[in-house]
């Protein structure tokens, strides 16, 4: 599992920190995205629909394909391509359609509340990663109703595919170390609190990059058969 270390990370001198790590941008927060590139091994361009949706704000499509195009000149850096939160499937491929960038650097979202089969169809399509987000339903992460879709969704990759497909969840840090198989995740919280109780922030982002996940899903289905 990769983890992708959110910014903005402040000050300057707590950034590079994290010298050699992974890194999530914001187009809503770009500021560090030229260091990033600098200092990282592999950059996340997040579309920012998430922060948009909270804020009740317009987002900025052109604006951001024009942003990401500069940066999708490095070969270790992808796109989370635009996505509405709780704005039904046929809004989601319609964003897609409109994707300029191509599949090798581009990751596609598909919301907890949207058919499984949208999501099999879109590892099938030969996107880069997909990306899960959570949904007004599925707000609380690790809420019951949360991993009983996450079961139902992972059960139905395992008996589709032969091999794990490399998945990303947002906002889904807190997931390492769990049963669920993320190929990588992202999360704001060393931004947020390493000036908290003195916390170093390459001794957090050692923790997190410490918890890894397994290869595989055992379908929970099955389980309860043998059972």
């Amino acid at each position: 599992m990769i983890h992708y270390h959110g910014t903005p990370i402040t000050p300057i001198a707590a950034l590079y920190q994290l010298s050699g790590r992974h890194f999530c941008v914001s187009h809503t927060h770009p500021a560090d995205v030229a260091r990033c590139h600098q200092i990282g091994q592999s950059v996340m361009l997040d579309n920012g629909a998430f922060s948009a949706w909270k804020a009740g704000k317009a987002t900025d499509w052109p604006g951001y394909y024009a942003w990401a195009d500069r940066w999708l000149d490095c070969p270790t850096t992808w796109a989370v391509i635009p996505d509405v939160i709780d704005g039904g499937t046929q809004l989601q491929d319609a964003l897609l359609a409109e994707w300029p960038h191509g599949k090798r650097q581009g990751a596609p979202v598909w919301h907890m509340d949207e058919p499984v089969a949208r999501l099999l169809r879109l590892v099938e399509a030969g996107w880069s990663r997909v990306c899960v987000g959570s949904t007004s339903e599925y707000a609380v992460v690790l809420s019951d109703a949360w991993q009983a879709r996450m079961d139902e969704a992972w059960d139905e990759i395992a008996t589709t595919f032969a091999r794990t497909p490399p998945l990303h969840m947002l906002r889904g840090m807190q997931l390492s170390g769990m049963q669920w198989p993320f190929a990588s995740v992202d999360s704001t919280d060393i931004a947020r609190n390493h000036c908290r109780d003195h916390n170093a922030p390459r001794a957090m982002a050692d923790r997190w990059d410490a918890m890894q996940t397994p290869h595989r899903w055992t379908v929970r289905a099955r389980q309860m058969e043998l059972a």
